[in-house]
């Protein structure tokens, strides 16, 4: 009887010994398996954010050189790097620039891309980057209904000769054209300045402003308004209506758009393409959009003209909005700072 006691426990023994050499076997396996499937998952989990990091940079930098309005840089840092030399230009644009930091607390720019749009594209990146909303006359009117009025209620055929920018001639096509610049203008405008919060909103802005063909129509939209309301103008000084701002008066006064089609002709057609706004463009340009435009001209330092408020007359609830141009050509965002 002990002996088959003993057999039994030895038997029992060898058996649980011989299960777990197997588990262990398993286990051991399995161990090895999660430890390798962990470094795996590490490494993958590394080499994706390493990816992603490098697909971010990589957007980050494409967005950027995108962007027809850069990010923000140090003023007298900016002057610093643009105007070294000790030539009397160059004194004399650092001069500016340090006055402009001392006595205006500008600390900072934003840099505009240098084309042809570039004071429109200024003037809208501002309006839409604050919130500023549709001006008054724009609330009443649908200005998707502008070229539609424009070509078929005024009998303005003369418009199929209007110019995109660098597009010369459009033909039977500008009227579709024309409708999807106001188009764009009406949606981007109401979106963003509905947009309360200026994070939001300043994304929103960088967005736009990198499309190049989005931006575009924004612009050409502009145009086409400042085309409309010059034809809205003549018309009433013809018809002796009711008066009209005295800028239509200075507009008119030119050889160059003594009425709207040598204005569409001479000027508009040119802006995007191979000129930018002039003065009377300015004043007018401000005028439309209910926005007092404040100009630092920095190649008039320590004259009359270094600062200038375009329409110089004015509402007193217009936004006001700041540029700062070294030549009158092409201009940039200055911010301001206490």
């Amino acid at each position: 009887g002990r002996h088959e006691v003993w057999s039994w426990k030895t038997a029992s023994k060898e058996s649980l010994c011989l299960m777990w050499q197997k588990v262990k076997v398993q286990l051991m396996l399995s161990m090895s398996f999660l430890t390798a499937l962990f470094w795996y998952c590490r490494r993958l989990y590394s080499f994706l954010a390493q990816l992603l990091k490098r697909w971010s940079s990589y957007l980050q930098r494409q967005l950027i050189r995108n962007l027809s309005v850069l990010p923000e840089v140090d003023l007298l840092g900016y002057s610093a790097r643009e105007w070294k030399g000790e030539t009397k230009q160059a004194k004399q644009m650092r001069e500016a620039y340090e006055e402009l930091f001392r006595s205006c607390h500008i600390k900072y720019l934003r840099q505009v891309r240098k084309d042809n749009y570039s004071v429109v594209r200024a003037v809208l990146f501002q309006i839409f980057s604050q919130g500023i909303h549709f001006p008054s006359w724009m609330k009443e009117r649908d200005i998707l209904k502008l070229p539609e009025k424009l070509l078929y209620s005024q009998g303005c055929n003369w418009i199929q000769q209007y110019s995109f920018g660098p597009e010369r001639y459009t033909g039977p096509n500008t009227f579709g054209k024309l409708r999807k610049c106001m188009e764009a203008l009406k949606t981007s405008w109401a979106e963003i300045s509905a947009t309360r919060d200026h994070e939001e909103r300043g994304s929103m802005c960088n967005t736009l402003f990198s499309d190049e063909s989005k931006e575009y129509k924004l612009y050409e939209a502009i145009k086409f308004i400042m085309l409309y309301e010059v034809v809205e103008a003549y018309e009433q000084i013809k018809s002796r209506d009711e008066p009209v701002h005295n800028l239509f008066s200075l507009l008119f006064a030119r050889d160059s758009s003594s009425d709207p089609l040598s204005f569409m002709m001479n000027h508009l057609n040119s802006i995007g393409d191979s000129v930018c706004l002039d003065q009377v463009e300015l004043f007018l340009l401000g005028y439309l959009l209910e926005v007092k435009i404040r100009v630092y001209r920095l190649h008039r330092f320590n004259t009359e003209e270094f600062q200038v408020t375009y329409p110089n007359e004015y509402r007193r609830e217009w936004n006001e909005i700041s540029l700062l141009t070294e030549d009158d050509r092409y201009y940039h965002i200055p911010l301001f700072r206490t």
